[in-house]
């Protein structure tokens, strides 16, 4: 089904449990391990993280293998030890870790288009025939197994709720990928907490493939809170309109990992996210999507992409901000300051290829895009753009300080418009570029995109071979490479594509040298 990558932390983890067969209480330990233990525990009542780490949840550390830390808030990422690679001579940096980290199911309840509902379902020689009921079962610590076969759509849960200690899990055994086929929309959840949902494939869903929402309570930030989404294949979505493979509105403190997402609508986006906060979405692969690979707005807020690769992703590979209603907005927008599309969203370590632009700020505040490896877009190398406005009832904070910084940007002048397009109602003095690398590999002589560049770039590399290993289909530096060693140390920036450590100084482009 996919095509071969390097594998993520998380296959290696196996993060999913394993084992148990008659959807009774299972004999194993669903304690955290010792290197990631969590302690508080959720509820309604749950506050948010506190002033000494402000994002809560998936943030990723750069530290080496040697770091060890725990941390008693279940939305704080806890820096552990990283589980030996077989490789010492590789070292890891920026490895992800969320509530379920080391847990296992205590209970599995089977769900099989064969099965039967009813008070006594979910063994797995008599499993409940719908994901539905077995959710109604379902109390913390339970892994809704679905058997491998394809699964009528539309499937719909609410109010699900587990714990940091003992989440809910949905999917396939592991790496089994039944099928939810058809429909409107393959699965919807809204107002769920500490959810993984994993190992599935979802396809051929006329609106999303999965619809995660907060029922509609845009004030209420804990509505939807801590849900993970692993090692997902959606395809083939919507019918030619702005449908969606992975829909986000309103959650919280999330991760999308290890999945694979393909020909999402024509005008939609295969990772759409409004008023999403604190996420990370990391190893995932993006191929022939129409309008974006991710999109973050309407108020969008602390979202890290980062070491994912994109293959012709349509109009805007990642769009950091977008446009979007008023009534949509989370938290709702304020007639008393600024607000803003999308804030704070970093966009690092990615293989950006093909599609008609790879990165564009739209009324993006503070956001970053680095040691990205973009290689051939079709019509612009980056846009700064503004398509909320400021009106008579709500203000809205432009297109502004953007950082573009450590990139990698291959591409054939003959295919370029203007190298950056810069749309009107925006701040573009307040963006900054220090440090690309800018090759056109049809015209070395005009690589430069000084001319098109709101300010002045420092320490620019323009018109030099990058000297990939291939530049058709290996993107990795060789050793004489100008990009090796010459980038600007990011501290936030916590590891190159392949979770490698970054030397000091940093190589530019999503690859650092292997030393």
């Amino acid at each position: 089904m996919r095509p071969a990558k390097i594998a993520t932390l998380w296959t290696a983890l196996a993060l999913v449990g394993c084992g148990g067969e008659k959807g009774e209480t299972l004999a194993t330990d669903t304690g955290t391990s010792e290197a990631s233990s969590t302690t508080a525990s959720s509820g309604a009542s749950e506050t948010s993280t506190s002033s000494a780490d402000p994002t809560g949840a998936p943030t990723t550390t750069a530290t080496s293998t040697s770091a060890t830390a725990t941390s008693t808030d279940p939305g704080t990422t806890a820096t552990t030890d990283v589980p030996d690679t077989g490789d010492p001579g590789v070292p890891s940096c920026g490895n992800p870790m969320h509530f379920a980290f080391g847990k296992e199911p205590t209970t599995l309840i089977y769900v099989a288009t064969s099965g039967a509902d009813g008070p006594d379902c979910g063994a797995k020689d008599s499993p409940c025939q719908t994901v539905e009921a077995a959710a109604a079962k379902a109390t913390p610590g339970t892994g809704i197994r679905l058997l491998g076969e394809t699964f009528g759509p539309d499937i719909f849960v609410s109010d699900l709720a587990g714990t940091a200690d003992a989440p809910i899990w949905i999917g396939g055994e592991f790496g089994q990928f039944p099928t939810i086929a058809g429909g409107g929309e393959g699965l919807h959840l809204s107002r769920v907490r500490h959810v993984v949902i994993h190992d599935l494939a979802i396809m051929d869903a006329t609106a999303n493939g999965i619809n995660v929402d907060d029922g509609g309570a845009v004030d209420d930030p804990e509505a939807t809170r801590f849900v993970a989404f692993e090692r997902l294949f959606i395809h083939d979505i919507g019918e030619g309109g702005n449908q969606d493979c992975l829909k986000l509105s309103g959650v919280n403190d999330f991760w999308v990992l290890d999945s694979q997402f393909e020909r999402c609508g024509a005008g939609g986006s295969a990772i759409d996210h409004v008023g999403c906060h604190r996420g990370l979405v990391l190893g995932n692969l993006f191929a022939d999507n129409g309008g974006n690979a991710v999109q973050t707005k309407g108020g969008s807020e602390d979202i890290e992409i980062r070491g994912n690769t994109m293959l012709d992703c349509g109009q805007r590979a990642v769009n950091m901000g977008g446009s979007t209603g008023f009534e949509f907005f989370r938290p709702p927008l304020t007639q008393d300051g600024d607000n803003a599309e999308a804030r704070n969203i970093r966009v690092v370590s990615n293989l950006i290829q093909g599609g008609e632009t790879p990165l564009a700020f739209v009324g993006c505040v503070d956001c970053l895009a680095a040691h990205n490896t973009i290689i051939r877009p079709q019509h612009w190398l980056l846009r700064i753009l503004q398509e909320t406005v400021t009106d008579q009832q709500f203000t809205f904070a432009p297109a502004s300080n953007g950082r573009f910084v450590n990139n990698l940007v291959v591409f054939d002048r003959a295919d370029i418009s203007t190298y950056v397009n810069i749309g009107g109602d925006t701040a573009p003095e307040t963006f900054t570029f220090t440090t690309n690398l800018w090759y056109a590999a049809d015209a070395p002589d005009q690589s430069s995109p000084a001319g098109d560049l709101p300010v002045p770039e420092t320490g620019a590399i323009a018109g030099e071979d990058p000297l990939l290993i291939d530049l058709t289909d290996n993107f990795y530096p060789t050793p004489a490479s100008p990009a090796v060693g010459s980038g600007t140390p990011l501290p936030e920036v916590a590891a190159d594509r392949n979770y490698g450590c970054w030397n000091d100084p940093p190589s530019r482009g999503a690859y650092e040298l292997i030393r």
